[in-house]
């Protein structure tokens, strides 16, 4: 028998999902406190998610197993789920997500398009309920009698005891029109994935009809397989009509009326129903320079406005914002003396300083918050009209679900491996375990803290490197745009990068202006998304480069995916006397053929007489001036950001004689997690720096 062959680093990240398989994930915690779900694989390499609970008499249990549900045959997901997914960047299977109740009996979940029932207290059973077809997002009513989910395009509803699953929503002729779903630019760009809320009373239901007849029609096709035809979507590129999007309330028995939205209304960023008082439903305009909160008369659908906030470069949509605190006051999340404040009826109640990223949890006592005072950083706060208390660690990336004085938190750090996740009760600690894959690498981060006139830089160096080993080619790897960090404090963020080094070169990481801060750093790219984020990566080399000088600057290469792998292809071709190569995948190379929501924000809606703001942050408007080594990686099923930005820069380039590679993957969508593809694209990587940058691969 040949010897088995050594795991590498590369191998075990693809095999793994980047080492999210075998963590808990997907808190609940009941209203009184007494019980968690969550859900978590068997172990570092199972991808079939499954649904547990902890209470502090049982410890944890787990209460399904999806494989003993599908009998051992492999799961089927509807070309719709497997859209929603993509848009979640979900790439696990089994149980992915699950509602329950509001006293915490009954739990409802999907498992290959078929709906299931599971007890949580009591006896525990699981049964499947009989739906008319492969059901997309099931929701429990919160008096856990009846189930919604959408199937065909339709709103259905069941009755868990009596059965008799039949549609609520009324039918249509047209093929483009669906109810209970999310939009493309609310699942893509608004972090909105569901398509319809219960009331606190299981009585109604506001549902979301979304009409895509206006949209552009754009295609998906599989060269690689010539008999399969192309895959139609409706795409809403930059400057072109989206999905006609309205909300209606409907009731058990199917009568409808559609919610008074104003005219303006271009997207609906968020609805919050809760027990505290009418449902608010957020909305934005075109520009999104405008943001309304609504309150839903349920009987009529009639709307009456509770605040509106606007920013002359765009306002900003945050998770949990919009909803009513326990005293009746609406709370939202706004830019105020130069933080992300939160505010209850327009008043502050987040310190000066600390950038609110999320509402987690409000209380009769307090609004739990997630939020930072430090970019890089995210902690747990509980702020209250006099205070603002830190719940979890100083330092690391957390978050936190709570209930009934029960609260979970899941903490970051680079000091772990993995986040760290603890139960607190008022009497107990619990540490939920974690199942997940010991890394064949630990990140060694040095951070370079910056200020309002310097980005954020981590620099990491192979693992026992020796100054007197001589100048190391430098690696830069960033993200670079709006919504993610990338110099995070904790491990997960430097993986990938600390690999790369491993293989002889010095990383370098850089935030700069754009990436999540302050708002004033943020709308920095407002109009330009090519000149402040590249001037900072340049910014950040050098500060780098002057703190550590073992640093080659006549070696320098860029990489990057989606932003970052714009970014890195604006990188050597804008500046090829500081960056030698580049390897850029899935970029975005035209923004107007990027979608609406995302790219309009930004650089504003392009009309015939006025796209400059597009021109001056397109890569084809200056890709004849390319002269170092480029590789473009791209997914031909991508239909985030579709193969033709690749294609067209591709044809650019050729057209004026400008030698390039091209990597193309066949059947890979903007997620390549396909494990022998994720494995080797690293690799892949690799050779083609150490030929660019004429690196001995001896």
């Amino acid at each position: 028998m040949p010897p088995a062959t050594p795991d590498t680093f590369p191998r075990q990240n693809a095999r793994t999902l980047r080492f999210s398989l075998g963590r808990p994930r997907s808190f609940s915690v009941s209203h009184d406190g007494s019980t968690v779900l969550f859900v978590r694989s068997a172990s570092g390499t199972d991808r079939v998610g499954r649904l547990w609970r902890w209470t502090p008499e049982d410890g944890e249990v787990e209460l399904v197993d999806p494989s003993d549900l599908l009998s051992g045959r492999d799961e089927e997901l509807s070309p719709e789920e497997r859209a929603r997914r993509e848009r979640a960047r979900e790439s696990a299977g089994g149980i992915v997500a699950y509602t329950v109740d509001s006293a915490f009996s009954r739990a409802a979940y999907a498992v290959s398009g078929r709906l299931f029932i599971t007890t949580v207290s009591g006896g525990v059973g699981t049964r499947e309920l009989e739906t008319p077809g492969p059901v997309i997002d099931p929701r429990i009513d919160p008096t856990g009698q009846r189930v919604a989910f959408v199937s065909a395009g339709r709103l259905h509803v069941t009755d868990i005891e009596q059965g008799d699953p039949h549609p609520l929503s009324p039918p249509e002729d047209d093929e483009h029109v669906t109810w209970g779903l999310a939009d493309f630019i609310a699942a893509e760009e608004l972090d909105r994935s569901r398509g319809f809320w219960w009331s606190p009373t299981g009585a109604q239901l506001i549902v979301q009809r979304t009409d895509v007849s206006p949209v552009s029609t754009w295609f998906v096709s599989s060269p690689a397989t010539p008999e399969a035809a192309p895959t139609a979507q409706r795409y809403p590129a930059a400057g072109t009509p989206n999905a006609d999007v309205s909300l209606w309330v409907v009731d058990l028995e199917g009568r409808t009326s559609e919610v008074d939205l104003p005219q303006d209304t271009e997207y609906v960023a968020s609805v919050d129903w809760s027990d505290r008082g009418d449902p608010v439903v957020s909305v934005l305009d075109r520009v999104q320079q405008s943001i309304s909160w609504l309150a839903i008369d349920t009987e009529s659908g009639s709307t009456r406005a509770l605040r509106t906030v606007t920013d002359e470069s765009w306002v900003d949509v945050v998770p949990g914002a919009g909803c009513w605190d326990h005293s009746g006051r609406l709370l939202t999340v706004e830019v105020r003396d130069g933080d992300y404040a939160l505010c209850a009826d327009g008043q502050r109640l987040s310190p000066q300083g600390l950038q609110v990223r999320s509402i987690s949890a409000v209380t009769p006592s307090h609004v739990t918050v997630i939020a930072a005072e430090h970019p890089g950083e995210q902690q747990v706060w509980l702020l209250t009209e006099s205070s603002a208390g830190l719940v979890s660690a100083a330092a690391g990336w957390s978050g936190s679900v709570e209930g009934g004085g029960t609260r979970v938190v899941v903490t970051a750090d680079l000091d772990r491996a993995h986040p760290q996740v603890v139960i607190s009760t008022s009497t107990t600690d619990h540490d939920v375990a974690s199942f997940a894959d010991t890394p064949l690498i630990t990140p060694q981060v040095t951070l370079l803290p910056g200020d309002r006139d310097r980005p954020r830089v981590a620099l990491l160096l192979p693992t026992g490197w020796d100054p007197d080993q001589g100048a190391l080619p430098v690696l830069m790897d960033p993200y670079g745009g709006p919504h993610h960090t990338s110099v995070a404090h904790h491990q997960g963020a430097f993986r990938e990068s600390q690999w790369f080094a491993d293989q002889g070169f010095a990383v370098v990481v850089v935030d700069g202006r754009g990436t999540p801060g302050q708002p004033a750093s943020e709308r920095a790219v407002r109009g330009d998304f090519a000149g402040p984020v590249l001037e900072d990566q340049v910014m950040g080399l050098h500060a780098v480069a002057h703190a550590f000088p073992s640093l080659d600057l006549e070696r320098v290469a860029i990489r990057g995916w989606s932003f970052g792998g714009y970014l890195a292809a604006l990188a050597v071709i804008d500046r090829p006397d500081v960056f030698h190569a580049a390897v850029a995948g899935a970029p975005v190379t035209d923004w107007r053929l990027y979608d609406t929501g995302y790219t309009e924000r930004y650089l504003g809606v392009p009309t015939e007489h006025d796209d400059d703001a597009y021109r001056r942050s397109s890569l084809l408007e200056r890709a004849a001036g390319l002269t170092r080594p480029l590789q473009l990686i791209h997914g031909l099923a991508d239909d985030n950001v579709f193969v033709a930005h690749s294609l067209q820069l591709s044809r650019v380039l050729t057209e004026n004689g400008r030698p390039h590679e091209v990597l193309p993957l066949t059947g890979i969508t903007h997620m390549a997690t396909q494990e022998e593809v994720a494995e080797n694209l690293l690799t892949m990587q690799v050779d083609f720096l150490r030929r660019a940058l004429a690196i001995d691969q001896g």
